[in-house]
């Protein structure tokens, strides 16, 4: 038995999610699960639809991208997610998608801006996007650097990573990140839900206003403050 059945389970079942909550269209999508002690994820398969996904043909690869266990090829955005991983320490999975309202907004390059509660209940900054790649990096090792653009991005604006678990990569679509896969998969189902709504809300009243600062702090803080009141916990 293999001793990466747990990740590839997880990284099965995240995938899985991505179609059911209509983040994907075909296969462009893909979701990976990472073990930090043996240094290795699990990956969805390169262009394999998802209804022949299995836990076994989940597979694996090291930090720098490389396949350790798999008779399939894996995503064609291994690389970046290897990136990420290997970069970003507490990060246990990685979700690529190319969900619609969310990829709109990476192929405009522009940051979603905080309009409103909804997007104040789980980030206090508008979400990012990353400028499009330069030429020499496109025709070199694009994934690679797809990653590191991603990476850059954060280090520049001063992002944190473990606050602001998106980002669109301009010109292409978003990332998301999280502890676990179904974290992971949460970030993309609100990152796309949130970035409907600013859509929605520039067509309402293309000179919308950012939501006040007092109001993004209310609403950040009964979730996630010390004195936090909503939910059961």
């Amino acid at each position: 038995m293999s001793k990466y059945k747990f990740i590839r389970q997880s990284a099965y079942e995240s995938n899985m999610q991505l179609p059911k909550l209509n983040l994907v269209f075909s296969t462009f999508g893909n979701v990976s699960v990472v073990d930090r002690i043996e240094k290795v994820f699990a990956i969805k398969p390169s262009g394999l639809p998802y209804e022949k996904l299995s836990p076994d043909n989940m597979v694996i690869c090291d930090f720098e991208g490389n396949v350790v266990e798999g008779d399939l090829r894996p995503s064609s955005d291994t690389k970046t997610h290897a990136v990420l991983y290997k970069h970003w320490e507490h990060i246990g999975a990685v979700v690529h998608t190319h969900s619609k309202h969310a990829t709109a907004w990476a192929q405009a390059q522009r940051d979603i801006p905080i309009f409103g509660t909804t997007h104040a209940d789980y980030l206090t900054t508008d979400i990012p996007c990353a400028p499009p790649m330069d030429d020499a990096k496109i025709v070199g090792n694009y994934e690679y650097e797809t990653g590191f653009q991603i990476l850059d991005h954060f280090k520049n604006n001063n992002l944190k990573y473990e606050e602001v678990e998106m980002v669109l990569v301009g010109n292409h679509a978003p990332f998301t990140w999280g502890k676990t896969g179904e974290k992971a998969v949460f970030n993309s189902a609100l990152l796309e839900y949130v970035a409907e709504l600013a859509t929605l809300t520039e067509q309402i009243n293309p000179k919308a206003p950012r939501l006040k600062d007092s109001l993004i702090n209310k609403h950040w803080e009964r979730k996630h403050g010390a004195n936090s009141y909503y939910g059961q916990c």
